[in-house]
């Protein structure tokens, strides 16, 4: 039976999502949870996890999903109540899941998603220092204008090679569809922004939001960002966000009937855009 499972969690102390050898990860948590229920006698034993959006070290979740295998004589044991007793007794109050039910064979928490949201908090030169949301909340030691800044991300929507944003996996390239980047003040004196595309590179997201912030404290003009957008080359003009400023909000999928079709489509290599 393949399971849907919805997890949130505080980033700050796990070495990101994926499982790596002698660290803490997300991954290596609720999998291991995932063995107590089905009483694995080793490691290998347990359930794999399949992830929407593997997240770096550092970052956030409430909308995280992924995916899991398991014999149906096993599934009624999977529920958020057990998996959270389980991850209590291990000391992981920090990572939660929220949701469990039973999918299509053919959904694929990774390839099946049709668009993913991320927020990125930060304050400026003139916000008020809160350690209460410090965790993840990143600081800029610039006054900004947050005018600017979306001007300047408008001029980053749509369907572009975003090479000068991140940096493909091998065999695939950059074209990526940035379906939203809005700003907005929050109650609490921070700007937080909410982008949305159907798919991400590896730390595009920090990426972007650096090349705003570097507009909007007058570092490099808004014509510099789109002449920069559109060499499609690494640079040093602006840089990369901090990891615990950045959550993964929510990962949107196709109703059933369009599972397969839909991951079919993502696994298939894109075409570079033409100059």
């Amino acid at each position: 039976m393949r399971l849907r499972l919805d997890i949130g969690y505080d980033g700050t102390d796990f070495h990101g999502w994926a499982a790596q050898p002698g660290l803490r990860t997300v991954q290596d948590e609720i999998e291991a949870a995932l063995g107590v229920l089905i009483r694995a006698e080793t490691e290998d034993e347990r359930p794999r996890l399949v992830v929407g959006g593997r997240t770096d070290a550092g970052v956030h979740a409430r909308g995280q999903v992924a995916h899991v295998d398991v014999a149906d004589e096993f599934a009624a044991r999977i529920t958020p109540r057990r998996l959270g007793g389980v991850l209590a007794r291990r000391g992981s109050a920090d990572a939660v899941v929220h949701a469990v039910r039973e999918v299509p064979p053919a959904f694929d928490a990774r390839f099946g998603a049709l668009r993913r949201r991320y927020e990125y908090r930060l304050r400026d030169a003139n916000g008020r220092r809160d350690p209460l949301t410090a965790r993840f909340t990143a600081e800029v030691p610039k006054v900004l204008d947050l005018e600017a800044m979306q001007r300047a991300s408008d001029e980053l929507l749509g369907l572009q090679d975003f090479t000068t944003f991140c940096k493909a996996r091998e065999g695939a390239t950059a074209v990526r569809e940035l379906l939203g980047f809005d700003w907005r003040l929050t109650e609490d004196g921070a700007f937080a922004a909410a982008i949305e595309a159907d798919a991400f590179c590896h730390s595009m997201v920090r990426a972007l939001v650096g090349s705003v912030v570097a507009v909007g404290s007058a570092r490099i003009g808004h014509d510099d960002l789109v002449r920069l957008r559109d060499a499609r080359e690494r640079t040093s003009r602006f840089t990369v966000m901090p990891a615990h400023g950045l959550s993964l909000e929510e990962i949107v999928y196709p109703p059933d009937d369009e599972l397969a079709l839909r991951a079919e489509m993502t696994r298939a290599r894109r075409d570079p855009l033409s100059e």
